[in-house]
């Protein structure tokens, strides 16, 4: 039996360098299970990983003007639940230079995330603890001083770095 093919994803590590480095997080008041996660989400078809993590990022915290950087590292690792094959690709953004350190979005539209809340913040880095999913795995990556207590280092045949 031939497994499906994975789902093409891409996660944004938004980077605010002022006062002091920070990354953009978020938790879903109405789904705490869900942890404190960065933006993610699917590649539509024909939509290059730029493109895509700019609109996840606008889409769940509501965040504009954020500038992609460079891509970090293509993860393979399967969702945590399901076990279903994933293939997401994290990229670094920077951060606009003005915007609150916190806010409440409410995504809009009529998608799977539609009237979803998202609390967004920059938490500092490096962060105090792990995030949902293992998704601070590649924060090493950017600068090696931000990786979080207990980090995943996912398994080398999981993780191919871009740099």
């Amino acid at each position: 039996m031939t497994s499906p093919p994975p789902r093409v994803r891409v996660a944004a590590y938004v980077i605010r360098r002022h006062p002091s480095p920070a990354l953009l997080v978020f938790d879903q008041p109405a789904f705490p299970e869900a942890g404190t996660q960065v933006p993610a989400g699917g590649v539509a078809p024909g939509e290059d990983p730029e493109r895509a993590v700019l609109r996840e990022v606008a889409e769940e915290t509501g965040l504009r003007g954020a500038r992609v950087v460079r891509r970090i590292a293509v993860d393979g690792r399967p969702h945590p639940e399901t076990g279903q094959p994933r293939l997401t690709t994290y990229l670094m953004l920077d951060a606009p230079p003005d915007g609150p350190a916190e806010w409440e979005h409410r995504v809009r539209g009529d998608g799977g995330d539609a009237g979803m809340r998202f609390a967004c913040r920059f938490a500092p880095l490096p962060l105090a603890y792990p995030l949902a999913d293992a998704q601070d795995a590649h924060l090493r990556r950017v600068d090696p001083h931000w990786a979080a207590p207990g980090e995943a280092a996912g398994r080398p045949d999981e993780v191919r770095p871009l740099s």
